[in-house]
């Protein structure tokens, strides 16, 4: 208990971090909208999910997931339109770490797309549970 006293701020520190790793991983469990690499691979082999890329031409340039659609994000409202024919799909959408991509499930939400799922982790996850890469040019 003296330790407790004299250490308040550490343990304040301690109980702070705990209580936001909980948090932010019962956030994570409720957002339907996030997928593994796993479930990923499991909606383009049985529901024929569409995977969009969009990161830029030279990240893209450097490795993609085989077959992704690349939609840099900046051209993603001007070019929904060409997805519009994948609205009855599901939709993968993922960048390099899974950030820029929620920005992305957003748009395409507003546009109207209902079947989003945002690659969690992105590409860096997806290479990690070891899953193919291509790189080759489209």
């Amino acid at each position: 208990m003296e330790f407790l006293q004299q250490n308040w701020y550490w343990a304040a520190l301690a109980v702070a971090s705990g209580s936001w790793l909980l948090f932010d991983f019962a956030r994570a469990q409720s957002d339907k909208s996030q997928v593994s690499p796993i479930e990923a691979t499991l909606l383009i082999n049985r529901e024929e999910a569409i995977v969009i890329d969009i990161r830029d031409q030279a990240e893209y340039a450097r490795g993609h997931i085989p077959n992704a659609r690349h939609v840099p994000q900046g051209d993603l409202e001007r070019r929904s339109a060409e997805l519009a024919k994948f609205k009855d799909r599901p939709l993968i959408v993922y960048c390099f770490t899974g950030a820029r991509s929620s920005a992305a499930v957003a748009t395409l939400r507003k546009a109207g797309f209902e079947k989003l799922f945002n690659l969690r982790g992105g590409l860096v996850e997806w290479e990690k549970a070891g899953q193919p890469v291509s790189r080759k040019r489209k």
